[in-house]
């Protein structure tokens, strides 16, 4: 990537500047000097611009950018009145420039705290698991917790369900804590037990949740699913601001590495100062629009927000509240109409499980309050029954308020009922889906649910055909960030061990894109700021080193950045 700065050539030879055409382009010609227009502070030349919006002939090469706008898409020949002495010119060489990318389900501060930590998304094996960990222990002092995980046993040569065994040899000093993938089970350790009073003889298991138990003697195998792993949150110890701040910084560094220039957070509570003073400060280099959970609910709490008098800044924002109905399709805990094809006579919860939020008088109520005050819900839903019971409650509460256009969202939507894939256009539902969940997912789930309800899983295509708002995430840390890693998925339909699952409900590859750029800005309402590559919107873009559109389709998840623009900055490198 070449970059010049008004008659000043950077860090690159003359000659290769040269080669994209005449230098009074960019070096503040006599013309332009005394055109009316006010000069860019930034132009990229030299480019293939896919600007999102209709296809254009011929295609922009160039973008002009004054403070954080767009001022210009065109040929390099229309910028030259807006470039000045102080212009900041990127000579694209050719390559590709699309929309900035937006991640539209992350949980941002934790992905930070995660590439500190103990990742076992990589280990094929008990032995590799056991190791892994023996590893992180020898680095604490006694008593420290080892934290982390994101395991999953599914892709292993010998899958093999987990438990306290593998961890009480090697951890008798440490209480260990370790999410599975997905976040919806954890494995710990006697140790962790122990402290929170976890035994043969109880406790008893809470409403949404599960202390996996020996059918026999009752002791707990080590493995705790959905609300059940909220019995070591008090003993765990809780980051720092500091920490937290740390966090944020390291994710957005990372963030900005995959192009990736806004996200649609599920936070907790004691993130959104720290996204706040991070936007005032001028720190965030991505835009974030957040969900809080919503056991932070409160009416007056809504009312504020409503008003916009709390956490509201440049590069930040507060949009509404995030539920969850249901748990996940790897932990059996997604809630489905029927029972799972591999359940058996002794599973506690044959069709999965409703949560507490879901199952409980107050969630109807609380969707209603919600879509009347104008905020969205973002509510976690996995299981067909999960999400039809979901979007009832979005059509309920539109039809009790009269309203319209709020874009409530069905986070994952990842196996639903066919006859339920019209009403998301209908209800004007968003359906926000990480199609990479689907490469882990596709190896097992045949297995889980049986063939016939897989017609309506990981329904992209038929959900972007029935003419629903489809919006690309990742739900990192859960699985990568790369959204290319996303688009490969959501276009080539393979899963982690190379098979080809559910090809029919594909995307072609500006349908993927689309869905990581163009649609998520509506999803929140910011369409008219965001998402497209036009005069007057937001100066977010990226310059890739590899073509999308025009590379061997196999190869998409290899897409590397080259840079990526956040309101006219250059935030990566």
């Amino acid at each position: 990537m070449q970059l010049l700065h008004g008659r000043n050539i950077r860090s690159w030879p003359c000659t290769t500047a040269l080669a994209i055409g005449s230098l009074s382009i960019f070096a503040g010609s006599a013309e332009a000097q005394n055109a009316p227009l006010q000069p860019a502070d930034l132009v990229i030349v030299n480019a293939k611009v896919w600007t999102g919006v209709k296809p254009s002939s011929p295609e922009p090469n160039a973008i002009a950018v004054a403070g954080d706008t767009i001022v210009a898409v065109g040929t390099d020949a229309q910028v030259r009145s807006r470039v000045g002495d102080k212009t900041i010119i990127i000579d694209a060489q050719g390559r590709r420039v699309i929309p900035g990318i937006t991640d539209s389900h992350t949980h941002i501060v934790s992905g930070g705290f995660q590439l500190a930590r103990l990742t076992l998304r990589d280990v094929r094996s008990r032995e590799e698991f056991v190791q892994a960990v023996q590893a992180e222990v020898r680095k604490k002092n006694k008593g420290e917790w080892i934290v982390g995980g994101r395991w999953s046993v599914e892709s292993w040569d010998k899958p093999e369900p987990p438990n306290k065994a593998w961890l009480d040899p090697i951890s008798p000093d440490n209480p260990v804590f370790l999410s599975r993938m997905d976040g919806h089970q954890a494995l710990v350790n006697s140790e962790a037990l122990k402290l929170a009073g976890i035994d043969a003889q109880g406790p008893p298991d809470s409403v949404g949740g599960e202390i996996e138990r020996d059918p026999i003697t009752r002791e707990p195998t080590g493995v705790l699913k959905e609300s059940a792993m909220d019995l070591l949150d008090r003993f765990i110890p809780e980051p720092t601001r500091a920490d937290r701040r740390e966090a944020l910084l390291r994710a957005l560094k990372h963030a900005n590495s995959f192009g990736v220039t806004s996200v649609h957070d599920m936070s907790q509570l004691a993130d959104l100062e720290i996204f706040r003073q991070a936007s005032e400060q001028n720190t965030l280099t991505v835009r974030i629009t957040s969900y809080l959970s919503v056991e932070d609910w409160s009416a007056r709490f809504a009312d504020a927000v409503q008003a916009k008098e709390l956490w509201t800044a440049p590069m930040f924002r507060l949009a509404g509240f995030k539920g969850f109905m249901d748990g996940s399709l790897g932990s059996r805990t997604a809630y489905m109409r029927e029972p799972y094809a591999d359940a058996t006579t002794t599973t506690l919860h044959p069709r999965g499980q409703l949560t507490a939020f879901a199952s409980s008088q107050t969630f109807r109520p609380l969707v209603a309050q919600a879509d009347a005050k104008d905020l969205q819900m973002a509510v976690h839903a996995i299981g067909d029954e999960g999400i039809h019971l979901l979007l009832d409650a979005y059509e309920a509460a539109a039809r009790q308020n009269d309203s319209t256009d709020r874009r409530h969202r069905v986070e994952h939507t990842q196996h639903l009922l066919v006859s339920d894939i019209p009403r998301f256009a209908k209800l004007g539902v968003v359906a926000s889906m990480q199609p990479f969940h689907k490469a882990d997912d596709g190896r097992y789930a045949e297995k889980a649910i049986g063939a016939e309800r897989l017609r309506g899983s990981y329904a992209f295509r038929q959900l972007v055909d029935a003419k629903a708002l489809v919006v690309f995430g990742s739900d990192w840390p859960v699985v990568t960030l790369n959204p290319f890693a996303g688009i490969d998925s959501a276009v080539n339909a393979k899963t982690l061990s190379g098979e080809v699952w559910l090809p029919a409900h594909s995307l072609t590859v500006e349908e993927a894109l689309r869905a990581y750029t163009v649609s998520p800005p509506k999803a929140i309402h910011q369409e008219l700021r965001l998402g497209t590559l036009e005069a007057g919107k937001l100066a977010d873009f990226v310059i890739l080193v590899d073509d999308p559109f025009t590379m061997p389709r196999e190869r998409l998840a290899e897409v590397k950045v080259a840079q990526t623009i956040v309101g006219g900055k250059v935030v990566y490198p």
